[in-house]
């Protein structure tokens, strides 16, 4: 899946100084042949998308300064996707305007937050007998907007399809969000968002790729198979080249990041582009929107659980990171677990779900908190879900691990459930003993608690509530206790407080009033309830 928006239609636009063969360069193109008399300017020119390698329709557009006003160019320009800078390799002056005049200019018509790639082009290298590759790159250091350089001859053909090719390549796979020129190495937003694909991509999390995992990783990648020669070779370019990138057989995280910088090295941007698209990232190595929150629509009256599929990679991704094999994460180890997410989704763990006597979460209360926050706040779990490589291991989208329950009404109208998780609501004034039940529900024995934010009337859905399983009938169920703290017993409760399956009202049979506290929120609220 790409979730990239990439053009419907890629606009390349030729600029230069006049003779430098800009129209030359279009027709041969166009013509496959080379006419000694041109226009002075082409028409444009639309090249079908079956006939392009990135399967993309192609505008290309000639300016020419003795026909345009220095108005309509900067106007093409606004509406380029990519800018082809043309001079003639046997004038050096033309070169010289590439540097001192059209580059400014193109940045000058360009937004302040966006440079447009610019190709440079050498054009008539069938006049000379040597290369100036290097002189352009002197040029392409001073403009990071400089994708590439290249040479070529609009009258031998030479490079003349792969210069319109390497401006199709500057727009769907450009090089300077992930990889900088002046430092020759990958951008830390690069390196980031490979780290995380290379984690993911780790089923067992030993910190290597070893040649199952590759394989899976290429073929969900590219839709082919990695033949075995070619993966000898892959890692022994890597051992000769950088030390510590191969260990026991296997690639290394730090050999995984050479190799994307080798690829972009030598020029095939788009086979790190192909992976990163993969993974859910657009050109600004952010992950897409859709890709974090796929459109789940939940009708009213019905709630959000784990399906079995997103039951078992989360499973799996438990008995990935307790790496002591335990039965449990331990704080380092949790850290593991979302170390490539941009935070830790919980905390107060201790309080919420059932752990071990340390506050270690244990596959039971692993799999109690996702089912919470799959309650309460299904975004973040489908963020987190993508983030943790579930779309990718499961070759879906994040709506595969959510069922969607049917309208509790009906639940009511047969006498009858199929859900997997309920809700009951504790409520009760001040110091009666929620929190003490709440507690109790999770094992944890009992001792004297201090005023929490929850008596404070804390409004998180989820700060408040702790879960656990039951078993109902002999089938594991998981029950959510909610504290509903009163303020004022004259007030009825608030729809929110009594959505619910089973409410639970609790007194303190040491104080005298609180049976007639509870007493008056029932009489009060009855319906609501």
């Amino acid at each position: 899946m790409v979730y990239e928006t990439i053009p419907r239609t890629i606009r390349i636009i030729l600029l230069g100084e006049p003779g430098v063969g800009k129209t030359s360069l279009i027709l041969s193109l166009v013509t496959e042949e080379f006419s000694e008399h041109v226009p002075p300017k082409a028409e444009e020119i639309t090249i079908p998308a079956d006939v392009t390698p990135e399967q993309v329709p192609t505008n290309i557009v000639d300016v020419c300064l003795t026909e345009q006003t220095i108005e309509q160019v900067a106007e093409e320009i606004e509406k380029a996707h990519v800018i082809c800078i043309v001079f003639s390799v046997d004038r050096q002056e033309t070169l010289n305007k590439v540097a001192s005049y059209w580059l400014p200019f193109v940045r000058d018509n360009c937004p302040d937050d966006y440079r447009k790639p610019v190709i440079l082009v050498g054009n008539k290298i069938d006049l000379i007998d040597y290369s100036i590759i290097d002189n352009i790159w002197d040029i392409a250091e001073e403009y990071p907007e400089v994708d590439r350089c290249i040479e070529c001859s609009a009258k031998t053909l030479t490079n003349v399809s792969e210069m319109f090719y390497n401006a199709q390549k500057a727009v769907l796979h450009p090089i300077h969000p992930i990889y900088s020129i002046e430092e020759q190495e990958l951008t830390e937003r690069c390196k980031k968002a490979l780290t995380r694909i290379f984690k993911i991509c780790d089923i067992d999390g030993d910190g290597l790729l070893d040649d199952y995992e590759i394989t899976i990783f290429q073929k969900k990648c590219f839709d082919t198979p990695l033949q075995l020669q070619v993966l000898d070779e892959v890692k022994s370019v890597i051992a000769q080249n950088i030390a510590g990138g191969i260990e026991n057989e296997c690639i290394t995280m730090k050999g995984f990041i050479f190799l994307h910088c080798l690829f972009i090295q030598r020029g095939r941007n788009e086979t790190t582009w192909t992976v990163l698209r993969k993974f859910g990232y657009d050109e600004s190595l952010e992950l897409v929107h859709s890709y974090l929150y796929p459109s789940i629509k939940v009708p009213v009256g019905c709630t959000t659980e784990l399906s079995y599929k997103g039951q078992q990679f989360l499973t799996q991704l438990f008995e990935k990171y307790d790496r002591d094999r335990d039965g449990m994460l331990n704080p380092t180890e949790l850290k593991n677990v979302f170390s490539y997410c941009p935070r830790i989704p919980w905390h107060n763990l201790r309080y919420t779900v059932p752990t071990n006597d340390k506050g270690f979460l244990t596959l039971q209360g692993w799999m109690c908190r996702w089912t919470l926050m799959t309650l309460h706040d299904l975004q973040n779990t489908t963020a987190y879900l993508a983030y943790l490589g579930y779309n990718f291991l499961e070759n879906d989208t994040q709506k595969s691990a959510i069922h969607i329950t049917r309208d509790k009404k009906v639940d009511i109208a047969k006498k009858q459930s199929s859900r997997n998780v309920y809700q009951c609501h504790i409520i009760g004034p001040r110091s009666c003993g929620k929190t003490s039940i709440c507690r109790s529900f999770l094992g944890i024995a009992h001792k004297k608690i201090k005023p929490n934010m929850h008596e404070r009337g804390d409004n998180n859905t989820e700060n408040n509530c702790c879960i656990n399983t039951v078993l109902v009938y002999g089938q594991e169920k998981y029950l959510v206790l909610k504290e509903i703290p009163i303020t004022r017993v004259s007030d009825p409760l608030q729809p929110h407080e009594v959505n619910c399956d089973v409410a639970c009202l609790v007194y303190d049979i040491a104080a005298t009033r609180s049976f007639e506290y509870i007493a008056r929120i029932y009489i009060v609220s009855i319906p609501e309830i």
